[in-house]
């Protein structure tokens, strides 16, 4: 029994040791805790900045848009009148004057937001016409498709397409002679062109030009120069036809046609446009107002007398 007692070995742990083990470990608990607390804290703040964020960007982005694709306020008349200051005074020799640009920047200022307007060629006002009709839809046409496809790399927001013209100046009074003939059928002053086979009608622009109900129309293209040259035909026909065959919008359609001194956009002009719907023009600009038509007219113009001077 002794001898037992005397292998026996008693450990006793101090009070001091087992407190510190505990101390310890509510350090380390504190520490996991208030980390924790804080990467929590930390993560949401930083998930309300984002959303915030991205919440003030939508709504400075889309804002108007949200109730009108091209909504908001109309640019200055400062502004205007600066554009069109310097655009006049460009160097290029092809520009057009401050008495020419104006009447066509003034049409563009009355019209209803969003305003749709179609241009036929791609020449030094392109990026004007886009400038002055701000928030609404400027559409390009050009006979170039190259030149269209550069144009819209160069300046992504410009809106360009091209067509092909099947005619020439030297066939001018022939076409418009057939188109008088088929006034009934092909080419009637009301229609949808995309399904028209008037060789006057462009009929393979995008589906969606034909839908839109233009409110200002300028014809600066194609080419009318040399018998050769597409000439302005086509575009002029196509024009008083969008005009007429309006389905809602304005009843009325500001048409304006450059060079308007040629022949061939003279005699066009005023049989498919018509002298008694020219409310201005001088040496170069002509300014027509065509007014929507009924489904079965079957006249260009009202008066008789329009297409006398184009005959003569």
């Amino acid at each position: 029994m002794g001898k037992l007692n005397s292998n026996t070995k008693l450990i006793l742990l101090h009070p001091y040791i087992q407190k510190q083990g505990s101390s310890n470990r509510l350090w380390l608990l504190a520490f996991i805790s208030f980390f924790t607390i804080a990467f929590l804290l930390t993560l949401i703040y930083t998930r309300e900045s984002i959303t915030s964020k991205t919440a003030a960007t939508s709504t400075t982005v889309t804002g108007p848009s949200s109730i009108s694709p091209f909504g908001g306020a109309p640019l200055p008349t400062t502004v205007i009148n600066t554009l069109l200051h310097y655009a006049s005074k460009s160097n290029d020799s092809f520009h057009m004057p401050h008495s020419e640009l104006k009447p066509i920047s003034d049409v563009l200022r009355k019209c209803s937001s969003p305003c749709n307007f179609l241009i036929f060629g791609l020449t030094p006002e392109t990026l004007l016409w886009k400038a002055l009709n701000h928030n609404g839809r400027t559409v390009f046409i050009d006979e170039n498709r190259y030149y269209a496809a550069y144009y819209e790399e160069l300046h992504p927001e410009i809106d360009a397409y091209d067509v092909q013209y099947t005619t020439k100046i030297s066939e001018t009074k022939e076409l418009i002679a057939s188109a008088k003939e088929q006034i009934r059928n092909e080419c009637r002053p009301v229609q949808n062109l995309l399904f028209s086979e008037c060789k006057l009608g462009i009929n393979d622009l995008p589906n969606h030009v034909y839908e839109v109900d233009w409110d200002v129309i300028l014809i600066d293209g194609p080419r009318g120069d040399g018998p050769d040259g597409p000439g302005r035909m086509q575009p002029i026909f196509t024009s008083g036809v969008l005009a007429r065959s309006k389905k809602g919008g304005n009843p009325k359609t500001h048409i304006f046609v450059h060079d308007y001194y040629r022949d061939v956009e003279k005699m066009s002009g005023d049989e498919f446009l018509c002298r008694e719907n020219l409310v201005e023009h001088n040496d170069t600009l002509a300014h027509f107002v065509v007014e929507r038509m009924e489904e079965n007219s079957f006249q260009y113009c009202r008066s008789k007398n329009n297409s006398t001077s184009s005959s003569s």
